[in-house]
């Protein structure tokens, strides 16, 4: 009778969630290796395996913000650049992302993650150099409300604003009800504002690459954060954060603080998984007068007897906005 084929040898499996697991939270991203910060405020530099499971099907594996298990590795004679394994990354209640063609990369992820779990989004956005981008801003407004996120505009380099233009960009996000806030990395100026709005919270800093919101996090924060200069040629900024990071923010009064996430400049701000007919309710002035509509599904873009257009052309909802609604929605999946 023949011999029977041994059975393949197995690797331990490290992603076997076992109850000796720490938990923590991601709060940086080093190549290969992320930075695990424990509640007690230990720090683990781990890895992900193969076998790392996920809650977070078809995305990004692990991510700065993500709460996730991990089991610390014995100290080794030899030297080792880690010294804990990811077995399990968590559910994540929020995400920030962009969209990711399965066809242009290795791993198969059909959205590629920048960061997650956030509380806040904070908006920042400049006068000048590069100038203010208001259909950004209302993509990542509409982003927010997806989300169910607090949204805080910030208008940064107020220094430059010669012509007194702050008031008039912020103000008809003021009276939509969004939280505003104009002030200057440079002078320092609403700096300590700033400060307020993020305590007890976990923020995520984006926008427009070259407005400042690394400099605003060194300012916040103490880091050093690299920045970047505005080109002459173009007015834009140069890309200087390659990888999502997560930094304590604290209160000199008190012993209160709040975690701020800066993030690479973002080329496609994704809306993925948002339909056409969700889109509608992301744009709040809306609510007010689509109850009028003369049909209840109406999208607001061609429909006879639409309250939302007839709004826009007697003033009472901004032109602007509603463009770029339009864009937005021809975007959206159906």
């Amino acid at each position: 009778m023949p011999k029977r084929p041994a059975p393949p040898l197995r690797r331990k499996n490290f992603a076997t969630i076992d109850e000796s697991d720490l938990s923590g939270t991601i709060f940086e991203t080093r190549g290969a290796y992320y930075l695990v910060r424990t509640p007690e405020g230990e720090t683990y530099t781990c890895k992900t395996l193969r076998t790392t499971l996920t809650e977070n099907p078809d995305s990004t594996l692990a991510v700065v913000g993500d709460r996730v298990r991990f089991r610390p590795l014995e100290e080794r004679n030899d030297v080792a650049l880690h010294n804990g394994i990811i077995t399990l990354v968590e559910k994540r209640r929020t995400s920030l992302s962009r969209n990711r063609e399965r066809r242009r990369n290795r791993s198969g992820e059909v959205e590629h993650v920048i960061a997650s779990n956030i509380d806040q989004l904070v908006i920042v956005t400049s006068v000048l150099e590069p100038p203010f981008r208001p259909k950004l801003v209302d993509r990542y407004l509409a982003f927010a409300e997806f989300e169910r996120l607090s949204a805080l505009l910030v208008l940064n380099k107020i220094d430059l604003d010669t012509e007194h233009l702050a008031q008039t960009l912020l103000q008809p996000y003021s009276e939509l009800g969004y939280d505003t806030l104009a002030l200057s990395a440079q002078t320092g100026e609403g700096i300590e504002h700033l400060r307020s709005k993020l305590i007890g919270k976990t923020s995520v800093f984006s926008g427009h690459s070259g407005v400042g919101k690394s400099t605003l996090i060194n300012a916040l924060t103490g880091s050093n954060l690299p920045t970047g200069e505005i080109s002459e040629k173009t007015h834009k900024g140069a890309h200087t954060t390659s990888n999502a990071v997560m930094l304590i923010v604290s209160c000199p009064d008190s012993n209160e603080y709040g975690y701020v996430i800066d993030t690479p400049g973002i080329r496609e701000f994704s809306l993925e998984g948002i339909a056409k007919e969700e889109l509608r309710h992301l744009f709040v002035e809306f609510k007010k007068y689509a109850s009028d509509c003369a049909f209840a599904s109406c999208t607001h873009t061609t429909e006879p007897q639409c309250a939302v257009r007839a709004a826009v052309q007697r003033g009472k909802i901004s032109a602007l906005r509603y463009e770029s609604y339009l864009a937005l929605f021809a975007e959206a999946q159906p």
